[in-house]
């Protein structure tokens, strides 16, 4: 595996957030299997800062510890040692300038090595941080900023933040970071799209009758309650990952595989989403919220009980949605994700149209529309429902069978979790799996007015059981059009 790694050059990490949730439970185990793939250039600096007054010595041991959980039985102590001598912590308070000189001290001597902010903090702190930063006089032409989602919860707040890091980064040097662009599933689509004439010439709406997004969860808010009564699924799930997943679908084919040719593609299909706004937005959308039921076997609670005071935050989402161009007039777009749900799944189905004539009397069977199933998670893997002959003699019979392709027992390697490719991409400078400044923007001014519509009405988000698919309001927003959200085996 490491042969067909591309070898990355000489680079200084920092990592603003560096105790918490997002760092320890995904970045820290991602440059550990870096380091266990040789992949971390010989003199490559890791510097951790946070709030919290620590030494290098006790951040080590917090690191490990996460380290040790979340690799799990392939952790190795020789490995970790490797990672520990890179790894250096400062405390900082952001706000507070005089500590700025700690960390540039710590950065000292790497002016010509490409130099990497992670910013694993609330976005409040993008601003403030990259100022801190550019003040204390630690950017550098070589360097880039690393922006988690969300980007604000608005189109205001995004464009602010947008423009408080864009006085210190060049937009070249931005990569803000969805993790679902980095699944392998995900690069798989774009591999399946155009790497394959088979699939291009009924790629349109002559040859598929709709498409399908879920994103579906099982477990509830829990300790994100605070963050996300203020967030939603809309702002959380629906405004990035989903949009992302949309647009790779439905996007024309890039010149090439260069950052801003895909992006560029990327960006038309969120111009051309039909708005939905007032009246429309109501139509064609429904939004939820959990209440108790069962989840794991187990009796679990609602989402106001989790919360502990009333709300009228969506817990789910479901919306069809139409893409108006040439390639898409017509086919919908029927988008999903919620939490509390049977099953823990991301998937994207493309639907095909019936034959227009079966020659089959109807004894033989049901024969049924193609369809293609690119799943993102659990088990990563895309499946091609075809019409067969059923084997065995007494005449025909036709029945649907899978062609099913799983990757992780086609390919018989690990499979590298999302921010392992990320951070390596941003180390390249490659920005193909990131977001622009202008698709953040474009995806907040298609969710805006439907945020707007739902809060002018009094009517509160539709109530669903926890273990259920959501409200029934989300089963006819799809089966009034004549079809049926796929949970095949689920």
């Amino acid at each position: 595996m490491s042969s067909q790694i591309i070898p990355v050059q000489l680079f200084d990490l920092v990592v603003f957030g560096a105790t918490g949730d997002l760092a320890m439970r995904k970045l820290l185990p991602a440059l550990y299997w870096r380091e266990n793939d040789l992949q971390m250039p010989e003199g490559s600096r890791i510097v951790g800062v946070a709030r919290r007054e620590l030494t290098t010595e006790a951040y080590l041991g917090l690191v490990e510890a996460a380290c040790r959980k979340h690799v799990a039985g392939d952790f190795d102590e020789g490995v970790f040692a490797r990672l520990a001598r890179r790894i250096t912590y400062v405390p900082l308070d952001v706000d507070r300038r005089g500590n700025w000189a700690a960390l540039a001290t710590a950065l000292d001597g790497g002016e010509d090595r490409a130099r990497l902010f992670y910013l694993a903090t609330s976005p409040d702190l993008f601003g403030p941080i990259s100022a801190g930063a550019g003040a204390a006089g630690i950017v550098t032409p070589n360097s880039r900023v690393v922006l988690e989602k969300p980007i604000g919860r608005d189109l205001a707040s995004a464009i602010r933040i947008n423009d408080e890091v864009g006085r210190v980064f060049a937009e070249s040097q931005v990569y803000r970071i969805d993790h679902y662009l980095g699944k392998e599933s995900v690069q798989n689509l774009l591999a399946l799209r155009f790497a394959n004439s088979l699939f291009e010439a009924v790629w349109n709406h002559a040859h598929i009758d709709h498409v399908q997004i879920t994103v579906s969860e099982t477990v509830g808010v829990e300790e994100r309650a605070a963050y996300y009564d203020k967030s939603g699924a809309m702002r959380d799930m629906v405004q990035n990952h989903i949009l992302q997943l949309l647009c790779l679908v439905a996007m024309e084919p890039p010149i090439s595989m260069a950052a801003d040719s895909v992006r560029d593609e990327k960006l038309k299909v969120l111009h051309s989403l039909r708005p939905l706004s007032d009246g429309d937005a109501l139509l064609k959308t429904v939004r939820g919220q959990y209440r108790a039921g069962s989840g794991g076997g187990a009796a679990v609670p609602g989402y106001l009980e989790e919360l502990g005071h009333a709300s009228r935050t969506e817990t789910f989402v479901a919306i069809k949605a139409q893409v108006e161009n040439w390639r898409w007039a017509a086919t919908p777009f029927y988008l999903r994700t919620g939490k509390r749900l049977p099953a823990r799944v991301s998937e994207i189905v493309i639907q095909f149209h019936q034959v227009p004539h079966s020659i089959f009397p109807p004894n033989v069977g049901l024969v049924e529309p193609n369809r293609l199933v690119i799943r993102l998670q659990p088990d990563d893997g895309i499946q091609l429902a075809l019409m067969a002959k059923d084997p065995g003699p007494g005449g025909m019979r036709l029945r649907m069978a899978p062609l099913d392709i799983r990757f992780a027992d086609a390919f018989k390697v690990r499979y590298p979790d999302a921010y392992e490719r990320l951070l390596m991409d941003v180390v390249r400078g490659n920005a193909t799996l990131f977001m622009r400044r202008d698709e953040v923007e474009a995806a907040w001014r298609w969710v805006e007015p439907i945020i707007e519509a739902w809060g002018q009405t009094v009517e509160p988000p539709k109530p669903y059981l926890a273990g259920s698919w959501g409200p029934t309001a989300a089963i006819a927003l799809i089966e009034r059009e004549g079809r049926t959200w796929f949970e095949d085996g689920h």
